[in-house]
């Protein structure tokens, strides 16, 4: 992906997140992903809404954003602060984007803008770990990303990967299934798919043969393991791993074998026009994998465009490098959803870790600000041409309808029928509420 093997302004090294294994190595790392899935008994409470949402979609802009110059422009604002954007009207009255949105501007009547969205972490790592998780980070506690506890909480059926990545959501352990353990980590593509024509070459680890070895080999490697395995029983009979690494295997073969997650990535069978609508790039075409794979019943999937670091000439990367292919695809993805009729069981997220500041550097930049930002939420039951929250003149800070990322992360799943005030367990018996602090923005809903 074009954000790999570069380093934000803080050192970190831009590259996949994590590493769930090879399928090679299959036996020894996605049985412990679906062994992991297979504890998960979340109690229905009959007093939350019925949910309205089945998954979820996160357009991840890695770096943190200049909001100010997207969603919440400040023409008003004194020099220095207002930009050089000018603001466009959208199909909704009285909410208008950047210029450099125009596509998004037509399909406001089907999102809402939060821009009233903020937090106190100005740090890339940190703050990503925040945004997806919906806690504050804790040196005590890791806590697992959104997608990791949709794995986890939401069924999903055999042969489909619950949670998967396209594109690097970076730093620490952001994206990350933290205290559930490596069993709930995403799966990770690799690769990417031409827009213009030709064969979808996205691959993913575990999902994905890589062509040194057919299926039916695999499948004779997974016959030895059985037999260490029944060595393995005789030595510690208390494991849950090795109890139950013949179901597992089994469940791996399966996703391997599947139809419907093969179907998913193989994005020739989309009309070509589609393919070019999302565009072609890497943000496009892992979009519009996003969204087949949701239909295949995947719960998570996170797609990422990195750059927004814009220390330096900002308003140049804005207008040549980021929003065109932002624009784009997000618009795309949320009017191609609401053809389908699928957006109204999809939540689309786009956000990064925080927002730039308001005052525009001596090199044409923007410094890291996380007192204001603004991130757009659709489908899954969140209104419709509705702009929540205001900053006050300058985009120094919220002025009204203030919300913190746990109560994002709260109101989302609120909307998977999920309580958000759920209970589950560490390792050690450790007992955590998924977002301690976050309480459900009712003024988002339907």
């Amino acid at each position: 992906m074009s954000t790999l093997h570069r380093t934000d302004c803080e050192g970190y090294h831009r590259r996949d997140f994590l590493s769930v294994g090879s399928a090679g190595l299959l036996g020894l790392t996605l049985p412990g992903i679906l062994a992991a899935e297979a504890k998960a008994a979340g109690k229905k409470d009959d007093s939350l809404p019925k949910k309205k949402a089945k998954s979820v979609i996160l357009v991840w802009l890695a770096g943190g954003p200049a909001t100010i110059d997207m969603w919440d422009n400040k023409p008003e604002a004194p020099e220095g602060i207002r930009g050089e954007f000018k603001s466009i009207d959208t199909t909704v009255s009285g909410i208008q984007f950047a210029e450099t949105l125009p596509k998004m501007a037509k399909v406001a009547d089907k999102i809402s803008v939060v821009r009233s969205l903020y937090h106190t972490i100005p740090s890339h790592g940190p703050a990503s770990v925040f945004m997806t998780t919906g806690n504050k980070p804790s040196a005590a506690l890791q806590y697992p990303a959104q997608g990791s506890l949709c794995a986890k909480l939401l069924q999903t059926e055999i042969g489909v990967p619950p949670y998967i990545t396209f594109g690097d959501v970076r730093n620490g352990q952001a994206g990350l299934a933290g205290y559930l353990g490596t069993g709930y980590n995403p799966f990770v593509s690799e690769g990417g798919a031409n827009g213009k024509g030709g064969g979808a070459s996205f691959r993913v680890r575990g999902v994905s043969l890589d062509g040194k070895f057919t299926l039916e080999e695999l499948e004779k490697r997974d016959a030895l393991l059985k037999k260490f395995d029944n060595g393995f029983k005789t030595i510690d009979k208390n494991s849950e791993l090795v109890d139950g690494l013949d179901t597992f295997h089994k469940q791996a073969l399966e996703i391997l074998r599947s139809d419907k997650t093969k179907k998913a990535f193989d994005l020739t069978l989309e009309k070509q026009s589609t393919r070019e609508a999302y565009g072609a790039t890497p943000l496009g075409q892992g979009a519009l994998a996003a969204r087949r794979l949701i239909e295949a019943g995947v719960r998570y999937a996170t797609v990422s465009l990195g750059g927004w670091d814009t220390h330096g000439q900002t308003f140049q990367a804005h207008k040549t490098r980021l929003m065109p292919p932002l624009d784009q695809t997000l618009s795309a993805l949320i009017a191609d959803l609401d053809e389908r009729g699928l957006l109204e069981s999809t939540i689309v997220m786009c956000a990064g870790e925080f927002g730039r500041t308001p005052k525009i550097n001596k090199n044409s930049g923007r410094d890291h600000w996380a007192r204001s930002m603004a991130c757009v939420l659709a489908g899954g039951g969140f209104k419709r041409g509705y702009a929540h929250g205001t900053t006050d003149a300058s985009g120094m800070a919220p002025a009204t309808e203030p919300v913190t990322p746990d109560d994002v992360a709260s109101t989302i799943f609120q909307q998977l029928g999920i309580d958000p005030h759920q209970e589950l367990q560490t390792p050690t018996g450790r007992p955590v509420q998924l977002f301690r602090e976050g309480r459900v923005i009712e003024k988002l809903i339907v």
